[in-house]
């Protein structure tokens, strides 16, 4: 799945997953939490939604670029300067998203392989048994 990250809209998130992926975190991490028709989320190392990198947090970089199919957005706790090295991959529109959560990139290219990520299960907020798992995230330098 190739992302192109947007600095001009989240400037400090880019550069907190930019760091995060040379350091290798996400390698191996899984998708925890899969939502058919919403969202497919990573970047947790206990894998369950609850970890975090090492990092100092993030604070919140919202814009008015919208949460549509392909987007890729910060996830954060309920504080909205919460985000820190969890992310998610928008599967379709998500309008209630909408400056609510920092948008820092969008799909480009591999989208068929964000949809083909194993989902969740419903009745537990998507939670995923046996996740599919990122095998190495790069940043390819211009």
């Amino acid at each position: 799945i190739d992302i192109e990250l947007e600095p001009q809209l989240a400037p400090a998130t880019v550069k907190q997953i930019v760091t995060l992926t040379k350091q290798g975190f996400y390698d191996g991490l899984t998708f925890h939490r899969v939502i058919d028709g919403f969202m497919a989320q990573t970047g947790d190392p206990n894998g369950d939604g609850t970890g975090h990198s090492k990092l100092p947090n993030v604070p919140a970089e919202f814009s008015s670029e919208p949460f549509v199919r392909g987007t890729v957005g910060m996830a954060r706790t309920e504080d909205p300067n919460g985000g820190n090295s969890q992310f998610f991959i928008m599967y379709a529109d998500g309008s209630s998203l909408n400056g609510q959560y920092t948008v820092f990139g969008k799909v480009i290219s591999g989208m068929e392989f964000a949809d083909a990520i194993k989902r969740g299960d419903p009745g537990n907020n998507g939670m995923v048994t046996d996740p599919d798992k990122i095998i190495k995230a790069t940043i390819k330098d211009e």
